[in-house]
């Protein structure tokens, strides 16, 4: 019977948005921003930046995934991840229903809500080494080409067209600020080094500013570009070594949750106890949660080396 309900509940608010006009994306995205802005007085804003209050744990999630879809260049991306966070906080709660454990409701709905969030902090790490391999191998013909001709704007011009987004895109606006805008090149290099967040691409950039005053400076381009295949090495390394925690969580996880139906063939008694007694439903729900409290953790602890 609940499980009727939620669903028709479900389609009571879909025919709601159908005839008030209202896109899914636009409510979900209203939603989440509504979530990330926070309370929105003055007072809370100076204890958040005085460190003397902290954010809620959503609203740090938010947060933190807006600014990786930001890095990353998708941040167009943020109205379509809302949206299915909310189709997915319905469907665990009607998964939940159907097993008609209450207690799980919330569990479910909210662990499930916050999995296309965990899909973005799983993939910007694989993201984050393709850009770091494309950004070595740019800055390296780029730098060989500007050690022969001693001319930026020459260097980048010949090699743009060799280069993979996103660093194609990069260098193709810093080309079309010098070109057509503002030829002021210590200005194109100010804002071509906030257009990729690395510390040694921003240490490219800056040995690059010396070098229109200084032509004898450009020695120590190498170097700097060596630093990211060292770099990229050893963050692979650690890579390695955290993702041993995550396929241990999963191994723990799948076994927990694979010992509930499975205890169904081998003790229905203790089966039935575990799903249809209160008890045992809050033992369920608490399993649930603990699985998804120690998913984020596993996560936050085990995110790629940012360098």
């Amino acid at each position: 019977m609940i499980t009727i309900r939620i669903v028709a509940a479900l389609g009571m608010i879909a025919g709601l948005f159908f005839a008030l006009g209202i896109k899914p994306e636009d409510f979900a995205e209203g939603l989440f921003g509504r979530i990330s802005r926070g309370s929105g007085s003055i007072r809370d804003e100076i204890l958040e930046e005085t460190k003397k209050k902290k954010k809620s744990a959503l609203r740090r999630e938010l947060e933190e995934v807006s600014q990786i879809l930001e890095d990353t260049g998708r941040s167009s991306a943020m109205p379509l991840l809302c949206t299915v966070s909310v189709c997915l906080f319905g469907a665990g709660a009607v998964v939940a229903a159907m097993f008609g454990n209450y207690f799980l409701i919330p569990v479910l709905a909210v662990g499930f809500a916050l999995l296309p969030f965990w899909y973005v902090r799983l993939t910007a790490g694989n993201w984050r080494k393709l850009l770091d391999a494309e950004l070595e191998t740019s800055l390296s013909v780029i730098t060989t080409a500007y050690l022969r001709c001693e001319d930026l704007i020459t260097s980048v011009s010949e090699n743009v067209g060799y280069l993979n987004p996103p660093v194609r895109t990069v260098f193709e606006r810093f080309l079309h600020r010098v070109r057509f805008v503002d030829p002021d090149v210590d200005a194109a290099l100010d804002e071509l080094k906030g257009s990729i967040k690395n510390s040694v691409f921003e240490e490219w950039v800056d040995a690059l500013k010396a070098c229109q005053y200084d032509r004898s400076l450009k020695s120590v381009l190498v170097p700097i570009v060596t630093k990211l295949s060292d770099a990229r090495i050893v963050n692979s390394e650690l890579e390695m070594m955290l993702s041993e925690p995550r396929k241990e969580f999963i191994t723990m996880a799948v076994l927990v949750v694979s010992n509930v139906p499975l205890m169904y063939f081998l003790n229905k008694d203790w089966f039935h106890a575990l799903t249809q007694t209160i008890v045992g439903q809050i033992m369920m729900a608490i399993c649930g949660a603990v699985i998804f409290v120690s998913a984020a953790f596993v996560i936050r602890l085990t995110r790629p080396m940012e360098y």
